[in-house]
């Protein structure tokens, strides 16, 4: 990895170590499960120890990393199991999250998650993925977002989204879910458009419930093997 400059008139060092590390995380680079060495992430960020501290901290209350006595900081293990847990609370936090967001989201907002959606489109059109990237590229991360409501928004940000995001990577984004993720999406944000809270959150959590009972399915016909590919 590049060395970090720092533009301290936007970002932190902390912030952009957070990030960084973050991001080795999530794209398996440093792997489910293993351990992790402050001196030697130092080393290959080439900044102190300090901000890798602080990063640690960050990391670890936002449930990527874990730390275990006489054994220090060790990156989370991935399992199917906590895939479906994670799933169930989704249901139900971004459900109401796309309730509030039919009732708060401002015009720029909606154009900012229509365009997404059209953008999104040609992708799966060309290369039949769909894989989302991160924070304002997200269709989820959008809509929680857009709620207007502080608590939510923190607890979806702080204690969930990067580890759905670990997932999402490490699984893939593939396979028959693709076209019927894509328009669930949009009926989502159709019903979000038309001021419409209650389908809104109704088509968001039939959206994920789908995807479970997919994850679920899989599991239960032993059907991801090395490909592992979940929607």
């Amino acid at each position: 990895m590049k060395t970090i400059i720092l533009d301290k008139s936007k970002k932190s060092l902390s912030d952009i170590v957070f990030h960084d590390i973050r991001e080795l995380i999530e794209t398996g680079k440093i792997l489910p499960g293993s351990k992790i060495s402050e001196a030697s992430l130092a080393n290959k960020l080439n900044v102190s120890r300090v901000p890798i501290r602080d990063a640690m901290v960050r990391l670890e209350s936002c449930g990527l990393v874990e730390r275990q006595l006489n054994v220090g900081a060790r990156v989370v293990t991935l399992s199917f199991h906590k895939l479906i847990d994670i799933y169930h609370i989704r249901e139900r936090l971004e459900g109401l999250a796309a309730r509030f967001c039919a009732e708060n989201i401002s015009r720029g907002g909606l154009d900012k998650l229509q365009g997404l959606l059209l953008s999104q489109s040609k992708n799966i059109e060309e290369m039949q993925t769909y894989y989302q990237k991160g924070g304002d590229l997200d269709i989820h991360y959008l809509i929680v977002n857009y709620c207007n409501n502080k608590h939510l928004i923190k607890l979806f940000n702080e204690s969930l989204y990067y580890l759905i995001r670990v997932y999402r990577f490490q699984f893939g984004m593939r396979g028959s879910r693709v076209d019927g993720a894509y328009q669930e999406h949009k009926a989502v944000i159709d019903a979000i458009g038309n001021g419409d809270g209650e389908m809104a959150e109704l088509l968001m959590r039939q959206h994920i419930r789908l995807s479970r009972n997919s994850i679920e399915r899989k599991l239960e016909q032993g059907g991801f093997g090395e490909s592992r590919k979940i929607i």
